[in-house]
């Protein structure tokens, strides 16, 4: 939808009288209720939710976690919601995957 959007800006750049420019505004509302709707979930993330989705997108395994977290019984504890992870392992985490520390706290 957002390329839908790029698309019909091109076409009508400022002339709010241009026959696609309602339709503009309604793409551009739905678009922006998205991705609102998309960051307040991202960050309603439990911390453990945001690691597994960082793992997913990085193609990591728990074992490839070993430097930032520990063992991969420990990865494993956090993913299943078990362990908290620490302050150590979050700023850790936080370096690995440019993010910041907060989103694991």
């Amino acid at each position: 939808m957002k390329s839908l959007m790029e698309s019909l800006l091109e076409q009508v750049g400022n002339n709010d009288n241009h026959p696609v420019a309602d339709f503009l505004d309604v793409v551009s509302t739905l678009v922006e209720q998205y991705e609102d709707k998309s960051l307040d979930e991202e960050f309603n993330a439990k911390p453990n939710e945001v690691l597994r989705l960082l793992m997913e997108e990085h193609d990591l395994r728990q074992s490839d976690l070993r430097k930032e977290v520990g063992t991969q019984g420990v990865v494993s504890e956090i993913l299943r919601g078990e362990r908290m992870i620490n302050i150590r392992q979050a700023k850790a985490l936080a370096e690995r995957f440019s993010v910041s520390p907060l989103v694991f706290l």
